[in-house]
């Protein structure tokens, strides 16, 4: 679409967003002043939006009256926000978990950049790419029990190339439609139901996968029977609960 506004060639029609929800160029681009300027910010920060990130993008601004939802008081609108971040560079975390605070409804994160290792999905081997090139991020809260303190995390997408990347609108409320693209980026799929319990049973996995490789390890170089069984009970146990959260 001509004349909407963009992170290097992706733009929301490109990205499948609703052409009523698109921000036109000419207001698209934010200062980086406009973050960094709201309440105390370190130096280290401050380094972070000079060095990881080369412009902001306002892409889209999805509402009930653009999309056809219905009304969420939690989420009355969500933006889709593109960062055009150094070839090679890594999704901006902590730049990213700064401009989401200052806001309560929902930020999709379109982080682009020109050139990078890219990770082939089939064969898993990462490879330096010279084309252009996509990761999603969002942040979301975390589950806590009522009267615990907040918590918030960013979750990131792979990078993948620019050209194979779309968002899709999903759901019958503003606020489905946010849980849905949390799944999208975190879980590849539109299907946001449970989304808090898929993401943890996910960082479980990562974290038993890590704890494997250390049992492995220490039934690798055991020197004694007694030490051989404990990491061996303790890879069958891990190997139980990965394949319990797999189901």
């Amino acid at each position: 679409m001509a004349g909407a506004a963009s992170c290097g060639s992706l733009n929301a029609p490109g990205l499948g967003l609703p052409l009523k929800a698109t921000v036109p160029d000419a207001k698209g681009a934010l200062p980086k002043q406009m973050f960094i300027g709201r309440g105390p910010v370190s130096a280290k920060l401050r380094q972070r939006f000079a060095t990881d990130l080369e412009s902001i993008a306002m892409l889209a601004i999805l509402r009930s009256s653009n999309t056809g939802l219905t009304e969420s008081k939690r989420f009355p609108e969500i933006l889709v926000l593109g960062l055009h971040v150094p070839g090679g560079g890594a999704v901006p975390v902590e730049v990213i978990d700064h401009i989401a605070a200052q806001r309560p409804g929902g930020i999709v994160f379109v982080c682009v950049r020109d050139g990078g290792p890219l990770t082939d999905p089939a064969s898993g081997e990462t490879v330096e790419s010279d084309v252009e090139q996509c990761a999603f991020a969002v942040r979301r809260n975390v589950p806590v029990k009522p009267g615990h303190t907040p918590i918030t995390k960013v979750h990131a997408g792979a990078w993948r190339p620019a050209t194979d990347v779309h968002l899709t609108v999903h759901g019958a409320t503003m606020e489905e439609l946010w849980d849905s693209l949390c799944a999208q980026v975190i879980a590849d799929d539109v299907d946001g139901s449970d989304i808090d319990k898929r993401i943890a049973a996910r960082e479980r996995a990562v974290f038993l996968a890590a704890e494997y490789a250390k049992a492995e390890a220490a039934h690798g170089r055991a020197k004694t029977t007694e030490q051989r069984n404990a990491a061996y009970g303790k890879m069958l146990a891990i190997r139980k609960e990965l394949a319990q959260l797999r189901v």
